[in-house]
């Protein structure tokens, strides 16, 4: 089964928690928007470091490197079957200048066409209720464990 690695960014704003998400480009998703939305995120090669895919995911998708004290947070599994692991790290991210790398997609599907897309067609800052509508169900679950921890501190 796939499995990925990603990055929840979050930062402390007037009292409350906001957290940078990434909606997937293409015309696949171009209407979708609640439930859409992921953390910066990619498919990992078996064996391979996980954070370290993690941070190659996000300068991928963002176009900007990170790094400071990573909370490991537990994996989940995505309505796909694909698990996802991922690390919050606290941290400020300006959203003008973000640029995403692009890939190949076969558009229509199965057409043997193929069309050069965005991975990543927009970058938004959202606080935790709004976070929670927009980001894919179980990665929802993310938000909800490092909100635990931050309380706990």
């Amino acid at each position: 089964m796939k499995t990925s690695a990603g990055i929840l960014l979050f930062k402390k704003e007037l009292g409350k928690i906001f957290y940078f998400l990434v909606h997937p480009g293409g015309p696949f998703w171009k209407n979708k928007d609640l439930g859409a939305w992921s953390v910066p995120k990619g498919e990992a090669l078996e064996g391979e470091n996980l954070l370290e895919r993690a941070l190659i995911e996000f300068e991928e998708e963002t176009g900007k490197k990170i790094h400071g004290d990573f909370i490991a947070l537990k994996p989940i599994k995505q309505k796909s079957g694909k698990t996802v692991h991922a690390w919050a790290l606290e941290g400020d991210l300006e959203l003008s200048g973000l640029c995403s790398n692009t890939v190949l997609i076969d558009w229509p599907p199965r057409s043997g066409k193929k069309l050069e897309i965005p991975e990543v067609d927009r970058w938004e800052w959202f606080d935790t209720e709004e976070a929670c509508k927009k980001i894919n169900p179980a990665q929802a679950e993310f938000i909800a464990e490092l909100e635990r921890v931050l309380n706990d501190v």
